[in-house]
């Protein structure tokens, strides 16, 4: 069939939707069935007037229209698993919510909340009361503030605390956040004026003390939360820094980045302080992370004294980059289970996922293994090894966590192009290739995903 007479026989948009509408029912708007009707049709055109080869049989387009519609009902936003072994996956959301603070969330959607109301007086409250006790209680502070992430919160601290004026930072300490955000940056976009002190690797109370002037407003201790210096270095602890603060009445901020609530050292995991360390070391402001170390939702934490966090609380910018009252009832629900349960490290996933054992890793392991096998029969050969794990998110960059993967190589198609239809399928599913085999490392994989990554499997190596 020539070029003229295939096109003359395509059927009209209105008609092809007219068509799929009858045979899909509700599923789709009529809108959106002309829209993609339009879409493949024009595409189909294009094509044809290229000289590409066209598909006649019966049903050929309705089904690419179909298959577009699926493709268009899905939100941009969605479900993916996880098989990286990288448990802080910035790009994946970080930090999982605890199964308490998914129902906290979902009841604060059903309806209306007190988000802003005091249900004891019936006046107005604030939405930092439902996690500012909690904050304290938990780390010793005197008072506490929520913001939407760990860089707006030292943002905030900087310009509510030091515009017009210098905060002294070691030279060791001037990070890149990550996607080029640094802290020169941030101080120069509060107002404040950096002034730099020590070298790279080391720095000296002297160092600090020397730079000090009328002008001084803090002195700020950033923990390098996603790199360290080793060898030849040396470095002012938060109590030497609050000691000399002290001396000058100029108050010590830290920005701890990550921020632990427990301390896992019997886990191995040692070079990460804990917010109530810094607390106790005399930092008059702390801030961290609410979607890190800590495992709740996105948000940028402030604790600290009760006179700094007031003058804080009370810049016009803390309304700009305040949280929803999803954000306050997810973290308000992982702040309780610290207080609250008796063992934190195992409700809270991602502390779970840190301290899990290599034990029960190869047992998980060998479970998705024997799936695979059970599933995949002779498509595949699988097998298990030792492997390691990342925390992600810029934390703890020098703990090697040892794990065990599942690793699979197909027997049709190659390892890069299996994964890559893994990445784009429904749900998504992220793996990390080796030895031109795909791993699927358990610790970030959860139980109740097995038979669905073993279903996609099956689905996309059947179509090879």
């Amino acid at each position: 069939m020539n070029k003229e007479n295939i096109l003359r026989n395509l059927p009209s948009v209105n008609d092809l939707a007219v068509e799929i509408k009858n045979s899909s029912g509700d599923e789709y708007s009529f809108n959106l069935i002309v829209e993609c009707s339009r879409e493949v049709l024009n595409s189909i055109r294009q094509d044809v007037r290229k000289g590409k080869e066209f598909l006649t049989a019966e049903g050929f387009i309705a089904e690419k229209v179909k298959d577009l519609l699926k493709r268009k009902s899905l939100n941009s936003l969605r479900r993916v698993i996880n098989a990286t072994g990288i448990i802080l996956h910035t790009n994946l959301g970080r930090a999982l919510l605890g199964e308490k603070a998914q129902n906290a969330v979902r009841d604060i959607l059903y309806g209306y909340s007190n988000l802003e109301v005091n249900l004891e007086t019936g006046k107005r409250g604030s939405r930092y009361s439902h996690v500012e006790g909690l904050l304290t209680r938990i780390t010793g502070a005197e008072g506490a503030l929520v913001v939407n992430n760990n860089a707006a919160a030292v943002f905030l601290i900087l310009q509510a605390l030091a515009r017009g004026k210098e905060v002294i930072v070691s030279r060791g300490q001037l990070v890149e956040i990550g996607g080029s955000f640094r802290v020169p940056e941030i101080l120069a976009a509060s107002g404040a004026r950096l002034v730099e002190v020590g070298t790279t690797n080391k720095t000296r109370a002297a160092d600090y003390e020397r730079a000090i002037t009328e002008e001084t407003a803090l002195l700020l201790k950033v923990h390098t939360s996603n790199y360290r210096i080793l060898g030849f270095t040396e470095d002012v602890s938060i109590e030497e820094l609050s000691s000399l603060g002290s001396k000058y009445g100029i108050p010590v901020v830290e920005d701890l980045g990550s921020g632990f609530l427990v301390s896992l050292k019997q886990f191995g995991i040692t070079d990460e302080p804990t917010v109530q360390e810094s607390v106790a070391g005399g930092a008059d402001i702390v801030s961290f992370s609410g979607d890190k170390l800590l495992g709740g939702p996105q948000a940028g934490i402030i604790i600290g004294k009760e006179k700094y966090i007031n003058i804080i609380k009370k810049n016009p910018l803390n309304r700009a980059l305040r949280v929803d009252k999803m954000t306050i009832a997810a973290l308000e629900a992982t702040l309780r289970e610290y207080i609250y349960e008796e063992n934190v490290v195992d409700t809270n996933p991602t502390l779970r996922m840190l301290t899990i054992s290599q034990e029960a890793l190869k047992l998980k392991a060998e479970g998705l293994m024997e799936a695979m096998n059970s599933k995949l029969g002779s498509l595949t050969e699988i097998s298990i090894i030792e492997n390691y794990s990342e925390a992600g998110g810029g934390s703890l960059p020098t703990t090697r966590l040892s794990t065990w993967a599942v690793a699979l190589k197909p027997y049709k198609g190659s390892a890069n192009g299996l994964v890559e239809k893994l990445r784009m399928g429904v749900p998504a599913i992220l793996a990390r290739i080796e030895d031109d085999r795909i791993l699927f490392d358990v610790r970030t994989i959860q139980e109740s995903e097995f038979n669905i990554i073993c279903s996609r499997l099956f689905e996309e190596i059947s179509r090879e």
